[in-house]
């Protein structure tokens, strides 16, 4: 598998968010590929972005237990 290695701000740019939140979760380890090369931060094209959220609305309430 090749990499194809682009900029943080291009890979927000493909996926639709702000390149300030792809930087973010890649500054708190939130990608496998992306890494700093000097001060520029790169990441593989193909990587698919995650969102670890919880949607499911299991927390919903869950004071008044």
């Amino acid at each position: 598998m090749t990499e194809e290695l682009i900029s943080l701000t291009e890979y927000a740019k493909l996926h639709g968010k702000s390149p300030r939140t792809i930087r973010q979760k890649a500054q708190a380890g939130g990608f496998k590929t992306a890494r700093k090369i000097g001060r520029n931060w790169v990441i593989d094209k193909n990587e698919p972005y995650t969102d670890n959220r919880v949607k499911s609305g299991k927390y919903k309430g869950w004071r008044k237990k």
